[in-house]
């Protein structure tokens, strides 16, 4: 599977929701969604704000995905990734490095390969 990097640097072929939901996994997608519900203190999460086909491409969004600040600014600005934007590691991008600093190594890898 070829990797898909969304705008923030989250990977998200790696991501389980996206797994299961490619899978067509409906049983992976109820566990993803019972343990996001404790994880991000969400206790009413389905499984349809958990599947997902991933942030660069049309059709289901998980959750967060559809509302992103980062991803609409990525989409506003033409770019693959932020890995590629000209303002990169911008103030909405250090809020989530602080949390998600594989992100920042995943987006540090996209511009040194550019």
């Amino acid at each position: 599977m070829t990797e898909m990097i969304a705008h923030c640097g989250l990977v998200c072929t790696d991501c389980e929701a996206y797994q299961a939901t490619q899978a067509g996994d409906q049983a992976a997608l109820e566990q993803v969604a019972a343990k996001w519900a404790v994880e991000y203190n969400a206790p009413g999460m389905t499984v349809e704000q958990v599947a997902c086909d991933g942030c660069l491409v049309e059709g289901r969004k998980c959750g967060h995905c559809g509302e992103c600040e980062i991803r609409a600014c990525g989409i506003a600005r033409g770019v693959a990734n932020c890995g590629h934007c000209a303002d990169y590691a911008c103030e909405k991008l250090e809020k989530l490095f602080a949390m998600v600093p594989d992100a920042r190594a995943t987006l540090d890898r996209v511009r040194q390969a550019a």
